[in-house]
């Protein structure tokens, strides 16, 4: 059970309703991590805002989903993963891709696995990123501008997936059918 109420337009703070209705004009329906951002009117715009200039980046919108879902995974964020596996499919990222992805395996393509391989770095080295590691995701075809693309996808990840944790948001009916486990910690219940 969430540890925080899943906001909506009747409860929530005053300066949260303009950001509420710029989501569900985006997504159709409210998701309950906004719901819980909105609790505090500057994270849900924050959070709104950042996703869309992570849009705005050269990435391409697969490229995107590969750095979110790889800070999900790292961060065992089972709500982001399921929502993210949803936004996967709509964008048309392939089925082999977004499996691996949830698995935390390698994935099938070389540049998307350089992509989440230099995401995983900064995740778990807190953006301490060698020169070899620098140089390998711009060999894989990337630039330096991608390099602090993938940082902002860290940060706006590390927002909502954070949220998660502590609120323990629960996952919306249209995220149910993604629903995830992190593999290994699974297959140890």
């Amino acid at each position: 059970m969430s540890r925080f109420d899943v906001l909506n337009e009747s409860n929530a703070p005053q300066a949260s309703l303009a950001t509420f209705e710029a989501v569900k004009e985006n997504y159709g329906f409210l998701p309950n991590l906004m719901g819980i951002l909105g609790a505090s009117p500057a994270a849900v715009e924050a959070y709104a805002t950042l996703s869309g200039i992570f849009g705005k980046t050269d990435l391409t919108p697969v490229e995107q989903q590969v750095v979110l879902q790889t800070v999900n995974f790292e961060n065992n964020c089972t709500y982001c993963v399921a929502a993210h596996s949803g936004i996967s499919q709509r964008v048309g990222m392939a089925d082999d891709v977004l499996e691996a992805l949830r698995n935390g395996t390698t994935l099938p393509d070389a540049k998307l696995e350089a992509l989440s391989a230099f995401t995983r770095t900064v995740v778990r080295e807190r953006g301490y990123a060698s020169d070899d590691q620098i140089d390998a995701f711009l060999a894989a075809g990337y630039t330096k501008g991608n390099v602090l693309d993938v940082v902002l996808g860290v940060s706006l990840k590390t927002l909502s997936n954070y949220t998660n944790h502590i609120a323990e948001t629960p996952l919306d009916g249209v995220f149910q059918g993604f629903a995830w486990t992190r593999p290994e910690l699974a297959s140890a219940e």
